[in-house]
């Protein structure tokens, strides 16, 4: 799964524009690679993930368990429609390849907003891929278009909403890079 998801990881990375000091959640962290990755990007910062899977945090806490024993980095097993942390406690926020599994996007924007300090970034990456679409369960896969992104995003309080798109084999990788109001 690293490999799989490594390119597009990558690319909401590099839209966080991480500075050294950056507080850092990623939501929905799976392997923790990428949790690695913003922690050592952010030497003087601090990296915090959540995810609601429990396998998830024992592989992730395994792949960065140096940074864990620092205290840089903290995981954290929990549900983004209640994130177990203060109002504006973090600079950047990264979601990949999660938004198909939220039932409504109010909920976990409205809360990934609520944690993000003013002036921060939010990036959240997901595929567009219609082949997905058709063979993919929609009693567990929930598919969103561009507009409907963008029209949460600014009705829970982000403004700018800005959506780029990258080429990924037969799919399209769509990144959304917002800031709150």
């Amino acid at each position: 799964m690293a490999r799989e998801t490594a390119a597009a990881n990558e690319a909401a990375l590099e839209l966080l524009e991480l500075q050294p000091a950056d507080h850092v959640l990623e939501v929905g962290f799976g392997h923790g690679a990428t949790i690695a990755r913003a922690a050592a990007a952010v030497p003087r910062g601090f990296v915090a993930g959540v995810d609601p899977s429990g396998e998830m945090c024992q592989m992730a806490a395994r792949r960065n368990k140096a940074a864990l024993a620092t205290g840089r980095v903290e995981l954290r097993h929990a549900s983004v429609e209640s994130l177990p942390y203060p109002d504006g406690a973090f600079d950047k926020i990264l979601s990949v390849h999660t938004l198909y599994f939220w039932r409504r996007l109010s909920s976990p924007f409205a809360e990934m907003r609520r944690v993000l300090k003013s002036g921060g970034r939010l990036v959240l990456g997901w595929r567009d891929d219609p082949r997905a679409v058709a063979s993919f369960p929609d009693s567990v896969y929930r598919f969103h278009d561009d507009e409907h992104v963008r029209h949460v995003l600014s009705d829970v309080g982000f403004h700018s909403v800005e959506i780029a798109s990258r080429p990924q084999g037969a799919a399209i990788l769509r990144l959304a890079v917002a800031s709150p109001c």
